[in-house]
């Protein structure tokens, strides 16, 4: 485990009591625990605004119906290879699938594969979940 050191901060009060309510409505036992994960999500917010190593899920929800389709989204993962860790298909109804590709690579490389993906005529919804390798976050 790490060294855990301590450190005292000044905030204007209005912030502060913003803190504190941010802190009593989360599930969070105590405030510590509550900034380091606020801490921890700009550090990956900063690797993935400077391209750094990132992983990254892409979730798709597209009509299996439209012509051509699964094979573009096929042939953009064949060529984006390096990047694509696993993918998940799902059959959602007779018509919807649901598809999640985990990536790992230089986050703009994540952010072009998953733009690839959105402008294929039939993908009616695709959303990136951005996370980080876990370097740097302990």
């Amino acid at each position: 485990m790490s060294e855990l050191v301590r450190l005292s901060i000044s905030l204007e009060r209005p912030l502060y009591e913003t803190l504190e309510e941010m802190v009593r409505h989360s599930k969070y036992e105590n405030r510590s625990e509550y900034l380091r994960d606020l801490i921890r999500d700009k550090v990956v917010a900063d690797q993935w605004e400077n391209a750094e190593e990132a992983l990254g899920v892409i979730t798709l929800i597209y009509n299996h119906h439209q012509r051509e389709l699964s094979e573009k989204i096929t042939n953009a993962q064949h060529h984006h290879h390096h990047l694509v860790l696993a993918t998940t298909h799902v059959h959602l109804n007779s018509d919807l699938c649901a598809e999640m590709i985990m990536a790992k690579g230089k986050a703009d490389n994540i952010r072009n594969l998953a733009d690839t993906l959105r402008k294929q005529r039939g993908v009616l919804h695709l959303g990136l979940t951005m996370s980080s390798t876990g370097e740097n976050l302990h």
